[in-house]
């Protein structure tokens, strides 16, 4: 017998699909994978000159970390149903990012993603922005070495929103998306230039004091400063700011219609054994 989940009248919404343990297990080995890949040029042992490359194995293993959660939360109780509004989101995200990517930092698909985490949990919202990136950078030929780590990046959004507090509801659940959609705007800009930051502006030379770019032989904390002047001057009147403008405002303007969607969405299709 099974019985479908519902949402008392007036009650906190809970999470439409919750995660078991070792599906959390894979979340924190697939996001512990993906911080090794994002702070490479941190721990980067180069010389003026040297070939740089991003590495290539953290970069294979996203695929198949992809493939691990789904696997761990198919076994959780996602089913057909889910799965269908998880491509009917990625799909809608493909499009929305066609629509405003390239435009003054304009992106249009990270309010969708905090608002299909907030609603389905933190596993379906890391698998979300997985697919919504890649399905993006299929329709509008947006493939490149950038794109896994746009990926990994997109589902921490994803997932974070659906680890906030559930019991905030009403106007202060939309201030709350708000405040967070803004922090994780400026966080996904930081990740994203550590990402390039050594191909952006090349490897200085030892003792080259001035410059922002990676200084070869320096210490870490000292790369690390570099990195977030670079990141600060860079990313606050640019796309990180325009992207927190856009997302906070989408979420003002249609988030409180489509969280009830969404949780339409989810009380007719997450089905739990009973």
């Amino acid at each position: 017998m099974s019985t479908v989940e519902r949402t008392r009248p007036g009650a906190a919404p809970g999470v439409a699909l919750p995660i078991g343990p070792r599906t959390a297990a894979v979340l924190v080995l697939a996001s512990l994978a993906g911080l090794m890949m994002l702070c490479w040029p941190l721990l980067l042992d180069a010389q003026p000159g040297d070939r740089v490359e991003p590495p290539f194995f953290f970069l294979a293993l996203l695929p198949v970390v992809m493939v691990m959660v789904l696997a761990e939360m198919g076994e959780g109780g996602m089913d057909s149903r889910v799965l269908a509004v998880l491509g009917v989101l990625s799909a809608i995200n493909a499009v929305l990012r066609g629509l405003g990517a390239g435009t003054a930092g304009i992106e249009l698909v990270f309010f969708l993603l905090v608002l299909g985490g907030r609603v389905f949990g933190a596993g379906f919202g890391f698998v979300l922005g997985c697919t919504s990136l890649f399905a993006s950078a299929l329709l509008t030929a947006g493939v490149g070495p950038w794109l896994p780590f746009q990926m990994i990046c997109s589902a921490w959004v994803g997932m974070c929103a659906g680890l906030l507090p559930r019991r905030v509801t009403g106007r202060a659940e939309i201030v709350m998306l708000v405040a967070y959609a803004v922090v994780a705007s400026y966080l996904f800009g930081l990740l994203m230039n550590l990402s390039s930051w050594p191909f952006t502006l090349g490897i200085a030379v030892p003792g080259h004091e001035g410059s922002l770019a990676y200084v070869a032989g320096a210490p870490v904390l000292e790369n690390a400063h570099r990195f977030l002047v670079y990141t600060l001057i860079t990313s606050t009147g640019g796309w990180d700011t325009g992207r927190a403008i856009t997302t906070g405002l989408a979420i003002v303007v249609l988030g409180p219609a489509i969280l009830t969607t969404l949780r339409r969405a989810a009380r007719r299709a997450v089905v739990r054994p009973g």
